[in-house]
């Protein structure tokens, strides 16, 4: 490499540093210093990502050299967005007084906004969320008073429309809150961005290593140990991450080998990953951005959220470990040794400090303290609490690991580390605010247009009012939506689309529905063409993509059976007699059992063809909205699975 490429790579990669840790340190100060307005939090937040993503991702891809064309096209870039931020946030007063009475310069540095939005998402996202935005505000102008009028003819009668004129959809983009500087950017410009960075905090402080090594020493010694180690690590890292191909990478590295060690095939250890990781975005208290994007679409506290969403996370985690438990017993497979795993009271030892920031976070949000004052905090005493332990183990315990190096130098390393932290938490945000700031764009033509009432009467006439045929038409959406969109797009796209029909039309509970359609919207992480997570647990299995995906999607169908749990047994969520709520969950467990055991032809022993078929009544039993089918669905799987058993007691009687 010559001198002048590694004197731009320095230059470049002190840039990203130094805008990634101012905008981190700005993210601090509002959350836990001083809130600033919706306009200049998001306009100033959003202007930092976009200049971070257009030196990160260069125009023509990573894999080739950025060259004098490339430099200049996306200092253009950033130029621009610089410029429509700046025309927005220098004369804030005036600019919200225009409102609705945008001016040639508002229009002129809106549509500017919107073009660089665009590209932004393609380089970050993908081209599909991009065509999206595109095509919905294509569909904007299409109409009889649009810029389009002669695409209103090609458009069915139901998605007919007035149309509008580029003015309007610019400053309805660009100057109003429903549009780029919505809901969706305000979630990720406040509260998603601090939980991404206390994650970033806790993984350089080593809590990532000591949840996994929990993990280990909690489920290690079981039959397929490894793999129910990375479902339960999986658990515990959701609390902490923000994405499932983190949590993949993170702990896959350690789990995936050992699974496949132990017997499993690699697409199975690359899909038992990626389906526990997946889990890691339904795991309270973080959910992705899921948990503070529900709580701002239903107006319901956030805490209530995470409350209300603990038992059906930990029936998902149930579904994926008995997966794996059937399989491990299937081909005979056994725990690790005792000499190979960590010893749970030496992990709790040296790593339980770890848990006072969860503490203090959760604690705090019990007292109805706002998310982002929160994060601050918990942030805040994730340091304290990482110098804390060091100084107590070089001045009190006199540890002699803890007194190699000077002190000077431990203060620089920590320094160091608190950077790295800052650096971190802005880069895995760069993804979530993009997906956010472009499905604003998408929100804001639906709501211009009237689209979402039109897909709530479409959704309604092509399901004949059929609850179930409904939800089906949701899972498709949310199908296609996800082979382009990341999560947390998907979810706002179709919570726009299809929650008002499930709530005025099915009399679904709002909180209920929102949490349906975050689930489904999980798709796009197992299931293929496009399963990002299952395809991160391949590269590291070493197994074939497309089959890893298969495998991840099958080991991920509670994501789909659950929600349907929720819909027709709403005490789960809502609560109700405490006898009523036992059964339920008693009934869920047993229907999800038999859904593994019907999948795999296993559960206790081999099970017959028509075992399996029995056990499938009796799980769409248990399904049925009816109390008595409820019961008689319950009675037929415990009766099928009892004979099984007792099949298996005879088999080992046989061999002894």
């Amino acid at each position: 490499m010559s001198e002048g490429a590694k004197s731009e790579g320095r230059w470049l990669q002190n840039a990203v540093l130094a805008i990634a840790v101012g905008l981190s340190l700005f993210q601090l100060y509002t959350a836990g210093i001083k809130y600033l307005g919706a306009y200049y939090q998001r306009g100033v937040h959003l202007v930092l990502m976009l200049v971070l993503v257009f030196l990160v991702y260069p125009v023509f891809g990573r894999a080739r050299k950025r060259g004098l064309l490339g430099w200049l096209i996306d200092l253009a870039f950033i130029a621009a967005a610089v410029f429509s931020s700046w025309h927005m946030l220098h004369d804030l007063q005036g600019f919200a007084r225009r409102v609705g009475f945008a001016n040639q310069t508002d229009i002129v540095a809106g549509a500017i906004l919107i073009i660089v939005l665009l590209e932004a998402s393609r380089r970050v996202i993908g081209i599909t969320i991009t065509v999206i935005a595109l095509v919905s505000i294509v569909y904007a102008m299409a109409g009889a008073r649009g810029t389009l009028p002669w695409l209103s003819g090609l458009l069915p009668g139901i998605l007919e429309h007035r149309g509008y004129r580029i003015d309007r959809i610019v400053s309805t983009l660009y100057m109003g809150l429903e549009g780029i500087f919505g809901i969706p950017l305000g979630v990720a410009a406040t509260v998603v961005f601090i939980f991404v960075l206390f994650g970033a905090f806790l993984e350089t402080t080593g809590a990532g290593k000591f949840f996994i090594d929990l993990a280990y020493a909690a489920a290690g010694r079981q039959r397929g140990g490894p793999a129910k180690a990375a479902v339960v690590a999986s658990g515990f890292l959701g609390s902490i991450s923000g994405s499932a191909i983190a949590n993949v990478v993170t702990s896959g590295a350690f789990t995936i080998p050992l699974m496949k060690k132990l017997g499993y095939k690699p697409e199975e250890a690359g899909g038992v990953e990626a389906a526990a990781s997946t889990g890691g975005q339904i795991m309270p208290p973080i959910m992705g951005a899921g948990a503070f994007l529900i709580a701002e679409y239903t107006q319901l506290p956030y805490i209530d959220i995470v409350k209300l969403s603990i038992l059906p996370a930990i029936l998902y985690f149930t579904t994926v470990y008995l997966f794996v438990d059937i399989i491990a017993a299937k081909r005979g497979m056994r725990g690790m040794s005792q000499s190979e795993l960590p010893k749970l009271r030496e992990v709790f030892q040296d790593g339980w400090y770890y848990l006072i920031p969860l503490g203090i976070l959760i604690f705090f949000l019990l007292r109805n303290i706002s998310p982002g004052r929160v994060g601050f905090v918990a942030i805040i005493s994730t340091v304290l609490v990482a110098a804390a332990r060091f100084l107590i183990r070089r001045y009190l315990l006199q540890v002699k690991e803890a007194k190699t190096e000077p002190l000077t130098a431990v203060v620089q390393s920590g320094f160091r580390s608190v950077v790295a932290a800052l650096e971190t938490g802005a880069r895995n945000s760069m993804a979530v605010t993009v997906a956010c700031a472009i499905s604003g764009v998408v929100v804001g033509m639906i709501g211009l247009t009237g689209l979402g009432l039109k897909f709530s009467a479409l959704m309604i006439s092509f399901s004949g009012g059929n609850l179930l045929i409904a939800l089906l038409l949701l899972i498709l959406a949310s199908l296609v939506l996800g082979m382009g969109l990341p999560v947390t797009a998907s979810y706002i796209v179709l919570a726009v689309l299809a929650a008002p029909a499930l709530e005025s039309e099915f009399g679904i509970p709002l909180l209920i529905a929102h949490l349906v359609i975050f689930w489904y919207s999980q798709d796009s992480n197992v299931t293929p063409p496009v399963a990002l997570a299952a395809f991160a647990g391949a590269g590291i299995a070493g197994a074939n993509p497309m089959k890893t995906g298969v495998e991840a999607w099958k080991f991920a169908k509670g994501l789909y059976l659950i929600p349907l749990f929720m819909i027709y047994n709403p005490e789960m969520i809502t609560g109700g007699p405490w006898y009523l709520v036992i059964w339920t969950i008693v009934t869920a467990i047993a229907a999800l059992g038999a859904f593994a055991a019907a999948l795999e032809g296993y559960m206790f022993t081999h099970m017959y063809w028509f075992s399996r078929i029995f056990v499938v009544i009796g799980m769409i039993g248990i399904f049925w909205p009816n109390h008595w089918f409820e019961i008689a669905g319950f009675a037929l799987v415990l009766v099928v699975l009892g004979i099984n058993w007792t099949k298996r007691q005879r088999e080992v009687q046989v061999t002894t």
